[in-house]
């Protein structure tokens, strides 16, 4: 294995695979591709976080990173490995279930279906109930909904109405039983 790619969102649960990326490109003797992905409306030049990021492995490990634009993530993930030759990915998954991964879905599975290589899946391992503070400088999502700014993927009203929705389409069903 000489080329492994760590696909990072900079969330929580990305810093275990970060970790582990890490360990097995140093291991290895391979090299580090940082990927991250960014919504089309987003500025795709590196980041200063990407940046940041790369210089934490050090000198022992030789880092390339890159920032790709657009939607779904999955598919820009397996572009990428399948455009460099990528012998793995590293990527942490936040292990999302039920509504939320059906609406969400789930990258890390998109992604091991369609790689076209192994593909090292990391568990989150930040507890529930913990509450992490956020990195410095986070970029401004938008709600994929409204499309307007927010600090959450999805912001707080259509998760509301979204929730409401749920809630009258499964008293509709019970009533209908």
């Amino acid at each position: 294995m000489r080329q492994i790619l760590f696909a990072t969102d900079f969330s929580p649960c990305s810093e275990e695979a970060r970790r582990i990326a890490r360990d097995y490109a140093w291991q290895l003797g391979a090299r580090i591709h940082l990927l991250h992905v960014v919504w089309p409306i987003a500025d795709p030049t590196p980041q200063p976080r990407l940046k940041a990021l790369a210089a934490e492995f050090g000198s022992d490990v030789p880092v390339v990173t890159a920032v790709e634009s657009g939607i779904p993530v999955a598919e820009r993930i397996v572009d990428y490995a399948e455009r460099h030759a990528i012998d793995l990915i590293v990527m942490g998954t936040h292990g999302r279930t039920g509504f939320s991964r059906a609406l969400i879905g789930s990258v890390a599975e998109r992604v091991v279906r369609t790689a076209p290589c192994p593909v090292l899946t990391v568990p989150c391992r930040s507890r529930p109930g913990t509450v992490e503070a956020p990195p410095a400088a986070l970029p401004p999502y938008h709600c994929p909904v409204c499309a307007r700014p927010s600090e959450d993927l999805i912001c707080e009203a259509c998760r509301a109405r979204i929730r409401g929705e749920a809630l009258e389409h499964k008293r509709r069903e019970e009533r209908g039983r």
